[in-house]
């Protein structure tokens, strides 16, 4: 293997090509690797890092690693205390943004983030063609052509990992004059300052935890209101909240549930801001209305969007469900929307969720590129229930991924086949023969609790177990009531 900086991948044909560097290209680069898969990682970037290279804006995200954890950092159950870093089969690989952190806070840097995603490039020896632009896309016959500024790369399969990086803005009058999130670089031009923020998603709160100390008065406005119980089991509690505590205070901070009419200006340079709720004069506005995937020319390939045009529509393996062959990765496979039970989605918006979708994603494709099945550990009848239960209390990829990834096992008389962790929807879509797989679930109330779906002679049903408020699914109460279903 090679690092940074020595052979990168030169034009030809590969079983796949990935394009991207950020953490979902090179999640998936790495696994690909493992699986003996031939591809090439192109990137108009110099170095390794993605948006990480320039985002959060103010330096700081809003999802944590804790340093210290009651499992050691090369552990596999360190990664539910550690969101931020790429999984790897070596422990050396392990736990790499921690190790770039200084530890004055949780919440690691944007140079501790893009050193920890540099550091795992170098260290697992993964080729990436930088400074290279992907520039088109064509097909010819069963291959795929990415056109790029140096040169054309062939083949089977292509993986974009761009992220939802281009800036969005909804298509209000006036709009076009206010500035995006991403063109914001100091906060201290905002100082003494009437803000509004158009937005209370992610961009917006990350904003307005910065400006607060600094302006005269902020307010957020969309139609859409804050679940603040959701946000409160959320990982970026902390800067979500501290907005709305000030709301809840009359400190100077308002969040306002109604739509955004029209922007324009005053004559004073200043702006107004037509609500349903009424106009609000500020000094400044802020359009944090989100991102959106740059997808090029993959549109005239057949690649449709979700997401009022913002995310490609994607298959429960991240396949552009409209255009086979193209496959996203990184915080763009959020457009496998998966099952959605209670109305909650999937984290495939961060690095703590799509780590886990790049190494089903790497599977699925060397199965299907190279066509051959991976192998599977045999289980025997009694060990099923056991292992089950187990990965209930302790698998990572569950417990990030709550309803989305489950860990499955077909069955037979024969014994048993464990599965892996996959994705739950195309577990619950796909006829075959008898299996289960089990998730970790959380109820319209929040409550979390285990359910497994049981597939028996084609038929599939679901199975959800009690609540336990110390979450011991490993039980022996679990063990034998999973038993006793199987």
């Amino acid at each position: 293997m090679v690092g940074l900086g020595e052979q990168q991948p030169a034009p030809g044909d590969f079983d796949v090509v990935v394009v991207g560097s950020g953490p979902g290209g090179l999640q998936v680069s790495y696994y690909l690797d493992r699986l003996g898969v031939r591809h090439a990682v192109l990137s108009a970037d110099p170095a390794a890092g993605g948006m990480f290279r320039k985002w959060p804006i103010f330096e700081r995200l809003l999802s944590w690693s804790r340093l210290d954890a009651p499992f050691p950092r090369e552990s596999r159950e360190y990664e539910k205390f550690d969101h931020n870093s790429l999984i790897a089969d070596e422990p050396r690989l392990r736990a790499l943004v921690p190790a770039e952190m200084c530890g004055d806070s949780v919440l690691p840097s944007r140079a501790e983030m893009e050193a920890g995603i540099v550091s795992f490039a170098v260290k697992a020896g993964l080729r990436v063609r930088y400074g290279c632009r992907w520039t088109g896309t064509r097909r010819d016959g069963d291959r795929l052509v990415l056109e790029t500024t140096d040169g054309d790369f062939r083949c089977r399969a292509a993986v974009f990992a761009l992220g939802v990086t281009d800036p969005w803005k909804p298509e209000i009058p006036g709009i076009a004059d206010v500035p995006h999130y991403a063109d914001v670089t100091d906060a201290k031009e905002f100082s003494g300052k009437r803000v509004v923020v158009i937005g209370k998603r992610n961009s917006a709160f990350e904003l307005a935890t910065r400006l607060v100390p600094r302006v005269r008065s902020l307010v957020l406005v969309s139609p859409r209101s804050v679940r603040a119980e959701v946000l409160a089991r959320a990982s970026v509690r902390a800067p979500y909240l501290q907005p709305l505590e000030q709301h809840a205070h009359g400190m100077g901070t308002i969040a306002i549930d109604t739509v955004v009419e029209r922007v324009e200006r005053t004559a004073e340079g200043g702006f107004l801001v037509h609500t349903g709720a009424g106009p609000l004069e500020a000094d400044a506005v802020v359009s944090c209305t989100g991102f959106r995937t740059p997808l090029g020319d993959l549109r005239e390939l057949g690649v449709e969007t979700v997401a009022r045009d913002r995310i490609p529509a994607l298959t429960p393996h991240w396949e552009s469900a409209t255009a086979p062959g193209i496959f996203f990765a990184g915080n763009a496979s959020q457009g496998a929307l998966g099952l959605r039970r209670h109305g909650a989605g999937s984290l495939s918006s961060a690095v703590l969720g799509f780590r886990y979708n790049a190494r089903i994603l790497a599977g699925h494709l060397a199965e299907r590129v190279l066509g051959r099945r991976q192998s599977r550990q045999s289980l025997r009848s009694e060990e099923v229930a056991a292992t089950l239960v187990r990965e209930l209390a302790h698998a990572p990829e569950l417990w990030t991924q709550k309803g989305y990834l489950a860990r499955a096992v077909t069955l037979a008389e024969a014994g048993a086949i464990d599965e892996g962790v996959v994705p739950l929807e195309h577990f619950v879509d796909t006829s075959g023969p008898d299996a289960v797989a089990v998730t970790i679930e959380a109820n319209a109330s929040g409550v979390i609790h285990p359910v497994v779906y049981l597939r028996r002679r084609g038929r599939l049903r679901d199975v959800e177990f009690d609540h336990d408020p110390l979450h011991a699914y490993d039980s022996e109460r679990y063990r034998r009531q999973l038993d006793g279903l199987l």
